[in-house]
């Protein structure tokens, strides 16, 4: 019964250890940059811009990730289309950046 008596005692000692973040950094707030910089217009023909948007396979970043809000990233994925459409962006890639 000893054996079972100690192991209830490091299973308390682990649950301790267990609860604290191991590995986490802490997350900054996303914003928008477009309403903190005020940008209203967005350029299909800016691509170094509209590459901060875009992963290293040529998809669109979900808002989740850039912080961008609903209204804004509408206008994103429409100058990424319109780009791609002008050959300024490609469609797929293996290594954009």
């Amino acid at each position: 019964m000893a054996t079972t008596n100690n192991n209830k005692n490091q299973g308390g000692m682990n649950n301790a250890l267990m609860n604290e973040s191991v590995g986490k950094q802490e997350q900054r707030k996303k914003y928008c940059r477009f309403r903190k910089f005020g940008i209203k217009y967005i350029d299909y023909k800016d691509t170094p811009f509209l590459l901060k948007f875009i992963n290293d396979q040529g998809k669109i970043l979900p808002r989740r990730l850039t912080g961008t809000s609903q209204k804004y990233q509408t206008k994103v994925a429409q100058a990424v289309k319109r780009a791609r459409h002008l050959a300024l962006l490609p469609y797929v890639t293996d290594e954009l950046k």
